[in-house]
């Protein structure tokens, strides 16, 4: 095995991931903006459960942040689903349920 490997996370098989375009709000900072995508890590703290990626948030124009799973809190619209994007009602509860399942109550906000 090699060094790179060897001093690398543990990965976990189970995790699920956030799909793009879902709001989310940064759980220390309080700054709203949605995923944009996932960033693979060579080194440093801070990575999802798949021990190699952090989450790329759109926060305006131009402005991306680089965050973990565990910083982020997902938004929830007046229907109690999940915001993402222009997605359609079946889609949008699908995900809801799913990540639900994935996560803790208190994971989720509802957007002001």
């Amino acid at each position: 095995m090699s060094a790179d490997k060897a001093n690398r996370p543990p990965t976990n098989s189970t995790w699920v991931r956030i799909p793009d375009g879902t709001k989310v709000r940064h759980r220390l900072d309080a700054y709203d903006g949605y995923i944009d995508g996932l960033t693979e890590l060579v080194e440093g703290p801070g990575r999802n459960p798949d021990g190699k990626t952090q989450y790329r948030v759109n926060v305006g124009p131009g402005a991306r942040q680089l965050v973990s799973e565990e910083n982020l809190n997902i938004l929830l619209g007046h229907d109690d689903q999940v915001i993402i994007g222009k997605e359609k009602e079946a889609y949008r509860q699908l995900m809801t349920k799913r990540l639900r399942a994935a996560f803790e109550s208190d994971r989720f906000v509802r957007a002001t």
